[in-house]
């Protein structure tokens, strides 16, 4: 039986939350209905955040009270206990939350101490298993730090396993400033794998430095099979400058296709919604195999069906 991929896609979440570009709550919903068509298992549908932090995220209550009906799982970032009551409230059942893993990204980030993050999302942890509300916990620059430099595994094994006594739903080492390379993450999965097992770990990549889908394959070779994603690579990070943002769905999803990994996207379709994307955002959007695809992807698959 082939190995299934699974993908959260996080286009109109982390791709488009530090976006000169600001859209409406209708055009989100017309990324978010594109990406359904895809058949991705998974989309991140915005933030619920303050609008005065993150004007991008503005209106997310009003884009969960009209998602689409899917098979797909919606899920939203939250960043503290009020934006978990918020998503709550608007019928989101899987939160993300996510923490730093070093003292100066926290308090730089969301002026919180580390230690003050953590009690925060064992609060959220542990409240969420009250309600029955699965909590996607992301241990942000797991790799590298923009302001205290690399960050030792044993750190970040350290707090994985503090984080993996609130049983959350899923742990995602993210490579938030994208300074990982494929050793150092295939030397961390393995360890974290040992430790906790596959089903429970995910990777979040970023391609700053043109490693992110040897990073997704590093992490395959150890055994994850939960990957976050971007449509046409959007995103970026304000403490990468000039970085290409997430690593794009469709590179992850061609990868993993021709490896003979099935991720349940379609390429067509997952095309059509870079292209929505590129009209949206009013520049040409794509990852690094868009063109190839686009021009090729036909072909391969009928050369697959016969």
């Amino acid at each position: 039986m082939t190995e299934r991929i699974i993908i959260k896609e996080v286009s109109a979440r982390d791709g488009l939350q530090a976006q000169p570009k600001h859209l409406s709550v209708e055009q989100r919903q017309r990324l978010i209905a594109s990406l359904v068509k895809t058949g991705v298992p998974e989309i991140e549908i915005g933030s619920f955040v303050s609008p005065k932090a993150v004007p991008q995220m503005a209106g997310t209550d009003q884009i969960a009270a009209a998602l689409p009906e899917t098979a797909a799982e919606y899920s939203a970032l939250v960043p503290n206990m009020k934006g978990y009551e918020l998503a709550l409230k608007a019928g989101i059942r899987t939160h993300a939350i996510a923490i730093s893993a070093t003292e100066q990204m926290n308090q730089n980030n969301i002026r919180k101490s580390l230690a003050e993050t953590f009690t925060m999302a064992e609060d959220i942890l542990v409240r969420a298993r009250e309600d029955g509300v699965a909590i996607h916990v992301y241990l942000a620059v797991a790799f590298e730090c923009p302001y205290e430099g690399k960050v030792s595994p044993a750190t970040v094994l350290e707090q994985a396993a503090q984080l993996m006594r609130n049983e959350p739903a899923r742990l995602v080492i993210a490579d938030t400033i994208g300074a990982a390379d494929p050793a150092s993450v295939r030397s961390l999965m393995n360890e974290c794998v040992a430790q906790f097992g596959t089903d429970v770990l995910g990777c979040h990549f970023h391609d700053t430095r043109a490693m992110a889908l040897a990073n997704v394959y590093a992490g395959i070779e150890s055994g994850i099979r939960q990957f976050d994603s971007s449509a046409g690579g959007l995103g970026g990070c304000p403490f990468a400058p000039g970085a290409k943002g997430n690593v794009a769905t469709e590179d992850v999803v061609s990868m993993c296709e021709q490896m003979g990994l099935d991720t349940g996207v379609d390429i067509p379709a997952l095309l059509e919604s870079v292209k929505v994307l590129s009209e949206l955002m009013e520049s040409p959007q794509g990852g690094r195999s868009h063109y190839w695809l686009n021009n090729n992807w036909q072909k391969i698959s009928r050369d697959h069906a016969a």
